[in-house]
C-alpha cells in the first residue's frame, strides 16, 4: 500500500476467536483506538475490538473470525493510510522520513545515510550507513541528535566519545 504508515505488526493470534496479539509500531498505541479499519496485505478490514494486554494489543478484525483465519496473518503489518497519522509535535517526526537521510555532525563532516532504525525500549538507535567501514550506531537521546531536517533530509548529530569505536 502506497503512502501508508506502519503502525503494529501481528506477532501471534489470542485465543480461538480471531483475536491478534499485534506489536505497536506508533508511540501513542491508543491511537487503534481512533481508528475504523486498518489494511494488512493491502486489504482494508473494519476493527472490531481493541485490547491490551502487556506490551500487546489485542486487535479483532470483522472478517478473521478464527484461530485459523488469524494465523495467517501472523507476521503482517498492520498499516494505515498517510491521511489518517497523527499530526506531528514540534520537533518530532515519522520514522518514515529518516530513512535515506543524510547523516553530518557538528563539522558538517558527512557520516552516512541512516539505512535502519532500531526500537530497544528505551530510546530508538538509527543505524548510520557510512559509505565505507562498518555501520555506526547513534542513540537517538537529545545529547546526539542536534537537528533533523525532514524537508532537506538531513540530521545533524553530536558524536558521542566511543560512538565510532
Amino acid at each position: 500500500m502506497e503512502n501508508s504508515f506502519l503502525i503494529g505488526k501481528i506477532v501471534n493470534t489470542q485465543g480461538v476467536h480471531g483475536e491478534m496479539r499485534v506489536i505497536p509500531t506508533t508511540d501513542d498505541i491508543t491511537r487503534f483506538e481512533l481508528l475504523d479499519s486498518v489494511f494488512i496485505d493491502g486489504k482494508e478490514y473494519e476493527i472490531e475490538r481493541v485490547r491490551y494486554h502487556k506490551q500487546f494489543i489485542l486487535l479483532k478484525l470483522k472478517g478473521i473470525d478464527d484461530m485459523t483465519a488469524a494465523e495467517r496473518c501472523k507476521t503482517k503489518e498492520v498499516r494505515i493510510p498517510e491521511e489518517l497519522a497523527l499530526p506531528c509535535d514540534e520537533d518530532e517526526y515519522y520514522i518514515k522520513d529518516l530513512y535515506g537521510m543524510k547523516v553530518v555532525d557538528e563539522n558538517d563532516s558527512e557520516l552516512g545515510e541512516i539505512k535502519d532504525v532500531i526500537f530497544t525500549g528505551a530510546n530508538d538507535v538509527y543505524i548510520i550507513h557510512p559509505k565505507t567501514g562498518k555501520d555506526i550506531l547513534i542513540p537517538a537521546i537529545k545529547e546526539c541528535i542536534l537537528n533533523v531536517d525532514t524537508q532537506n533530509k538531513i540530521m545533524h548529530i553530536h558524536l558521542m566519545e566511543g560512538l565510532l569505536e
